[in-house]
């Protein structure tokens, strides 16, 4: 019988999909890891919800693989020894130099975008501002045009779309779409004879590994890794770090205050109300988890917004608290497989931030219009309703 419990296939736990859990990820999340911590589900596997756990799987990649896409995926969807190449290659690109380079160009686009806020009557903040800064940000970092804005948002939107209903061929067919942008880039970078000082597309054009050039499928591999995390994570974080402001008040005025509090403060409030929901591994070798056991190609997914909540790690998870420890935050991941770009990804919400309380006096929820929350794959708003006060900077 399709679908029915076995040996390799248990029971589901739960129903990643079902219209409650979509509805309110970050509570179905904790209920789920107080009921059923390792949990399974046809859509997802393995769901681990305590931070031991996931901790255990990101620091044990003898045990735990991250190839688990039928797609190239570089580096992210590789083990040792071809991770460790691919790696040491592009984390040069997210050096402080490079990224203290960039920060001058990022607090332009976020002024652009925050400059005006408060002089209209009420901002759909996802829409207006946190996408649009997302995208901008990472086409000025990557050296791309302003055309390819409106473009890159829609292909982060189909991607989401496809990746929720889980149909392959669509998301091969959005794989192919990016491959033919990035194809398009690098040919107008080749029929110029950009150097690798040119921009960072330039830059990765001349990079090699094992003694040769990156393949143009490599290359679109990185950037639409860099891309999807990048623009999903920065346009979800923006929009719950400027949420949180506006429902917590005292929060507002402490960081209006001292503006020098907002790296920890982006870290706690990111805490509080993940970005990202979850990454994939597969493990190697039968392996128990949480008394489960899981066979050997067995799917996990690790639930980085409910480890992040996790009481016993956290005290009092929804309290924002500057005194936590930061080692314990699996906001950028832990072990080899730490986000890369962690370091620019702060920078941009920093600047944002700086911004947006620079050239605003208050930040209001909209009476009656509450907020939209996104849903699977995506965490943060789908819409957000804003007021926006106080003098315009120029």
């Amino acid at each position: 019988m399709k679908n029915a419990p076995s040996a390799n296939r248990p029971a589901p736990d739960w129903d990643p999909t079902a219209p409650e859990v979509l509805r309110d990820q970050r509570a179905a999340y904790d209920a789920m890891r107080r009921r059923c911590p390792v949990a399974y589900s046809e859509f997802l596997g393995w769901s681990l919800f305590r931070h031991e756990d996931v901790l255990r799987v990101l620091l044990d990649h003898e045990t735990f693989s991250n190839a688990v896409s039928r797609h190239l995926s570089v580096p992210n969807g590789m083990d040792p020894p071809e991770h460790t190449a691919y790696r040491r290659l592009i984390e040069p690109f997210f050096s402080a130099e490079r990224v203290a380079a960039f920060e001058p160009v990022c607090r332009e686009t976020a002024a652009n975008l925050t400059r005006l806020l408060s002089a209209r009557p009420e901002v759909e903040f996802i829409s207006a501002v946190a996408r649009p800064f997302a995208v901008q940000a990472q086409c000025a970092f990557l050296g791309w045009p302003a055309l390819l804005h409106t473009p890159l948002a829609q292909w982060t939107r189909k991607n989401h779309e496809a990746t929720l209903a889980q149909d392959r061929k669509a998301m091969s067919q959005i794989a192919l779409e990016f491959e033919g942008i990035v194809d398009d880039l690098l040919e107008t970078r080749l029929q110029a004879g950009a150097g690798p000082e040119t921009d960072l597309t330039a830059a990765l054009m001349h990079a090699q590994v094992w003694d040769r050039p990156l393949s143009n499928e490599e290359i679109a591999s990185i950037l639409r890794n860099w891309t999807v995390g990048e623009i999903g994570t920065i346009a979800a974080a923006t929009g719950i770090l400027t949420e949180f402001l506006a429902t917590q008040p005292e929060v507002q005025a402490q960081l209006r205050a001292d503006h020098r509090l907002l790296p920890a403060a982006i870290e706690e409030i990111l805490r509080i109300h993940g970005p990202l929901v979850a990454n994939r591994r597969i493990a190697k070798r039968p392996v128990q988890i949480g008394g489960r056991q899981i066979n050997a190609g067995g799917r996990i997914t690790l639930m980085w917004i409910s480890a992040n909540r996790d009481e016993a790690v956290f005290v009092a998870p929804d309290a924002f608290r500057l005194d936590r420890d930061p080692s314990l935050n699996l906001l950028w991941g832990a072990g080899i497989h730490v986000c890369p770009g962690a370091p620019l990804a702060r920078l941009e919400l920093r600047v944002f931030m700086e911004e947006l309380l620079g050239r605003t006096t208050a930040i209001l929820t909209v009476l009656d219009k509450p907020p939209t929350l996104a849903v699977y794959p995506a965490s943060g708003f789908a819409s957000l309703p804003l007021q926006f006060r106080g003098e315009e900077a120029t």
